[in-house]
């Protein structure tokens, strides 16, 4: 009975101490947890975030660089070429007033006749580099300017108000030939379509050869597109250099 009693008193002194430290060790671990919970939140919220390159921007930066290289390398050959800086002297014969605009791919020529108007819309030249030329020219081979450059003319001649003769020509170096002619009336509506009589090379040759005299005394001559072959070919290097330039610009910005 006695040591019946003994126990009783020691397990009834223990169980305090028991529910004491079950306490505390709850008490601790809930603490733990606690601290680790807001230590994530802190370095979730105040940690930068790195700044990582995805595939996709990676890849359109990347090649937008490989082509401002390219584009660098061509300005470079463009720059090496004779005709960017050549400066072409207009000779004292030459009959026109040259209107040439940096950045338009015409040029244009102006001058007075005998009292008439005439002005001619000249283009760039078609070259003939007589590299790729010949599978487009296998059909060709009785056409006397088939591997020959060119240069497309629209000359025009006006008297006044009244209608203007319209040509279109094609000048090679030592001569040129009419493809077409039309009698223009300004005065004609837009909805109206007006006659411009027969194809150039139906009129009959007599009328043919009198017409290129026609232009011949107006300017339009082997010694005047010689020139303007030169000149339109200078312009066409300076043309093709700016806009290699302002292609550059637009892929840095």
């Amino acid at each position: 009975m006695a040591f019946t009693s003994i126990l009783r008193r020691s397990a009834s002194s223990l169980a305090p101490l028991a529910s004491r430290l079950a306490r505390g060790q709850r008490s601790y671990h809930g603490a733990v947890a606690t601290a680790v919970n807001h230590f994530n939140f802190s370095r979730k919220h105040t940690q930068p975030t790195p700044f990582v390159l995805t595939p996709r921007y990676y890849s359109s930066h990347s090649s937008d660089q490989s082509l401002i290289r390219v584009i660098e390398s061509e300005i470079k050959c463009a720059e090496e070429t004779e005709d960017l800086d050549k400066v072409e002297e207009i000779p004292s014969s030459f009959p026109f007033k040259i209107e040439d605009t940096p950045g338009i791919q015409t040029v244009t020529l102006k001058r007075t006749y005998q009292g008439e108007d005439i002005q001619v819309e000249v283009h760039m030249p078609d070259l003939v580099t007589g590299e790729d030329d010949n599978d487009d020219n296998q059909n060709d081979d009785n056409d006397e300017h088939a591997n020959q450059s060119s240069i497309p003319l629209v000359v025009t001649v006006s008297k006044g108000n009244g209608p203007v003769l319209e040509f279109s020509v094609t000048a090679y170096p030592d001569e040129f030939q009419i493809d077409s002619l039309a009698v223009k009336n300004p005065e004609d509506s837009e909805d109206q379509i007006a006659y411009e009589g027969p194809d150039f090379h139906d009129l009959d040759e007599n009328l043919q050869k009198a017409f290129h005299k026609y232009l011949e005394v107006r300017g339009i001559k082997p010694s005047t597109t010689n020139f303007l072959h030169e000149y339109m070919l200078n312009k066409d290097s300076k043309e093709y250099a700016n806009w290699l330039q302002q292609l550059k610009r637009f892929v840095e910005a």
